[in-house]
C-alpha cells in the first residue's frame, strides 16, 4: 500500500493511493473533494496531516529459511499465511527481553500455509528506514515472535537492497 501526500505551487493538497488519486484539498479556500469514496472512507481514522509528503518508505527483500516451532515444543498451533506480520528480534537483552521488535511481513512464493514444526523459504519485507542495516549479513539468524513468545526462527540466504537516489 502506497500513500502519497503531496502540495502543488497553487496550495492545493493531493492525496494518492497506489498511484490513484482519492482526495484533492483547496488549501486557501478550506474545502476538498472526495474522488473514491470508498477508498478515502477507510482511512477517515487518521488525520490528513499524519501522511508523510514522501511516498511510503522503500522495502529490504530478505529471502529466507524460516522454520516454525512446533506445537509440542510451545509454537503456535496453527499455521501462517503468506502477509504475516510478527515481530521480527535479531537481539535478546541479558535479561532475556528482546531488545528490539523489527517490523516485516512474510510472504510465501508456493504454499499458501506453513505449519508448526515445518521450514520453507520465504520471503521476508522489512521497511529500510528502520535501523536494521547492521543485521543484514547472508547467514546471520533471527527469531520470529508473537508479543513475548518466540514462535520460529529465520536465516538470511539472500538480501535485496532498495536502489539508492
Amino acid at each position: 500500500m502506497i500513500i502519497r501526500k503531496e502540495i502543488k505551487d497553487d496550495n492545493e493538497l493531493y492525496l494518492y493511493f497506489n498511484g490513484k488519486l482519492i482526495y484533492k484539498r483547496w488549501l486557501n479556500l478550506g474545502y476538498g473533494k472526495v474522488f473514491d469514496t470508498y477508498t478515502f472512507g477507510k482511512y477517515t481514522d487518521y488525520s490528513i496531516t499524519d501522511f508523510d509528503l514522501e511516498e511510503t518508505p522503500e522495502l529490504i527483500h530478505i529471502k529466507a529459511k524460516l522454520t516454525l516451532v512446533s506445537t509440542e515444543q510451545g509454537g503456535r498451533k496453527t499455521g501462517i499465511k503468506s502477509g504475516y506480520r510478527p515481530n521480527h528480534v535479531f537481539e535478546y537483552q541479558t535479561n532475556g527481553q528482546f531488545k528490539y521488535g523489527y517490523m516485516g511481513d512474510i510472504q510465501f512464493e508456493k504454499d499458501e500455509w506453513i505449519l508448526p514444526g515445518e521450514t520453507k523459504e520465504v520471503l521476508v519485507r522489512f521497511l529500510s528506514r528502520q535501523p536494521i542495516d547492521e543485521y543484514m549479513d547472508i547467514g546471520r539468524k533471527w527469531w520470529i515472535h508473537e508479543g513475548p513468545n518466540k514462535i520460529g526462527e529465520a536465516e538470511i540466504i539472500g538480501i535485496e537492497f532498495p536502489e539508492s537516489e
